[in-house]
C-alpha cells in the first residue's frame, strides 16, 4: 500500500517538556506548563510530552536548553524557552483549516482574573495572623472581579441579560482559558489545604466556570495531581503564626 500522506498533511514534530513531579516522572506543579500541554491538546496536534526531573535534569535536556527550566518546547528540532512567545508561535503556525484559533475574541477576556495568582500567592504566604483578614479580602475582591467578568453578557451575547457562556470567551476553551484555569485550580487546591480557604459559592460564575472546565479531558488530563501541588506549597505555605 503506497503513503499518500503529504508533506502538508503531516503534524509538525512537538515536543513539550514539561515539569515533573515527586516521582521524578508524573507531571508536576507548573501552570505554565499545563498552559502549552492545553494549548498543543486544544489544536488537535499530534505531539510529545517529556517530563523534567528538575532535581536530575539529564544531560541532553541540559544541552537542549541550556540554564532553562521547564516548560519548554521544540518545534521541528527548533528549542522555544519563553511561554508566551511558544503561546504566539503554536497560534501563528498551527492555523485553519487543519487547526483551531484559539485567540479570544474579547480582548478583556486575557486580562480577567489577572490579578488573582498575586493575591493568592500574598494570601498563602502571609505567616503574620493580623495580616490574615485584609490578605484574604484582597484575594476575595480579586476573584469578585472575575465572577462579575464570568457573570457579565459579552458583545455576542447582546440578548442576554445575564451570561450563561461555559468559559471566559464564550463556550469554547481559549487561549485565555489555557493561562487562567492551571492558576485558578492551584488556588484552589492550595488555599483550601494550607488556609481552609474554599472559593465563596456565591460566586455563581466562577463555579460555573469550574465545574465545566473540570469536565473537560484537555484540562483535567493535564492538571497535576492534588498532592503534587500540595506538595509544591509545603515550604511555601507556612503555619500562620499564634
Amino acid at each position: 500500500m503506497t503513503d499518500t500522506t503529504t508533506e502538508e498533511d503531516k503534524d509538525p514534530d512537538i515536543e513539550l517538556f514539561v515539569k515533573a513531579g515527586s516521582d521524578g516522572e508524573s507531571i508536576g506543579n507548573c501552570p505554565f506548563s499545563q498552559r502549552l500541554f492545553m494549548i498543543l491538546w486544544l489544536k488537535g496536534v499530534v505531539f510529545n510530552v517529556t517530563t523534567v526531573d528538575l532535581k536530575r535534569k539529564p544531560a541532553d535536556l541540559h544541552n537542549l536548553a541550556p540554564g532553562t527550566h521547564p516548560p519548554f518546547l521544540t518545534y521541528e528540532g527548533e528549542v522555544h524557552t519563553d511561554v508566551n512567545k511558544i503561546e504566539e508561535y503554536l497560534e501563528e503556525k498551527l492555523v485553519p483549516p487543519k487547526y483551531p484559533r484559539l485567540a479570544a475574541k474579547n480582548h478583556k477576556s486575557n486580562t480577567a482574573g489577572n490579578d488573582i495568582f498575586a493575591k493568592f500567592s500574598a494570601y498563602v504566604k502571609n505567616i503574620t495572623p493580623e495580616h490574615h483578614k485584609a490578605l484574604e479580602k484582597a484575594l476575595n475582591k480579586a476573584l469578585a472581579k472575575l465572577d462579575e467578568y464570568l457573570l457579565r453578557p459579552l458583545p455576542e451575547e447582546h440578548d442576554a441579560e445575564g451570561s450563561t457562556r461555559k468559559y471566559l470567551d464564550g463556550n469554547e476553551l481559549t487561549l485565555a482559558d489555557c493561562n487562567l484555569l492551571p492558576k485558578l485550580h492551584v488556588v484552589k487546591v492550595v488555599a483550601k489545604k494550607y488556609r481552609n480557604y474554599e472559593i465563596p459559592s456565591d460566586f455563581r460564575g466562577i463555579q460555573r466556570y469550574l465545574d465545566n472546565a473540570y469536565h473537560r479531558d484537555e484540562f483535567t488530563n493535564t492538571c497535576a495531581a492534588d498532592v503534587e501541588i500540595e506538595l509544591a506549597y509545603k515550604d511555601v505555605a507556612k503555619r500562620l503564626g499564634k
